[in-house]
């Protein structure tokens, strides 16, 4: 059983995160994003980072390798449609892509967007822990709440119209 440090500050003590996520154990600050039969994308359960969209497999699996070729055309689907509304919506210009196969969660890509105060951390790869632990101790407070729950509907209410 790991544990898992929520944005109240809560431990969560849960066997899969994702499971936990997927299953409603663990409710997402502001919800679900989108889901569909293969994954689940929702608003990082530890860092207020408005946009901050993790996309995750409901199945087990810990790379690209693994999946099928039904879940590799939903995943870029959805991963293309995301992006699409983080731009539209939210205004995001750019957004770093990561995700790691030796995680104890379901496969899953972490879409982090750039903004202008984040630059003082730097540009590159080493600078995303800096910008997630000062989203954690500085951001996670009552407006920015508001905030982050705000653009997870903006992005559910417009990934919702493309796909009617």
């Amino acid at each position: 059983m790991g544990k898992i440090t929520l944005l109240s500050g809560e431990m969560a003590h849960v066997d899969c995160l994702s499971c936990a996520i997927t299953s409603g154990q663990i409710e997402p600050n502001g919800g679900v994003v989108v889901e569909t039969d293969y994954f689940h994308a929702h608003q990082d359960v530890a860092y207020p980072i408005k946009g901050l969209v993790i996309l995750a497999s409901k199945r087990h699996i810990h790379g690209f390798d693994e999946l099928k070729e039904h879940e590799k055309m939903d995943y870029i689907n959805l991963l293309t449609t995301i992006r699409k509304a983080q731009r539209e919506v939210l205004g995001i210009e750019y957004v770093y892509y990561f995700y790691n196969e030796d995680t104890t969660h379901h496969f899953h890509t972490w879409m982090v967007p750039r903004y202008e105060w984040m630059n003082g951390f730097g540009r590159s790869v080493e600078s995303l822990r800096p910008i997630l632990l000062h989203a954690r101790h500085k951001l996670n407070d009552e407006e920015n709440d508001k905030e982050v729950k705000e653009a997870i509907a903006l992005l559910r209410e417009s990934i919702k119209k493309r796909s009617l």
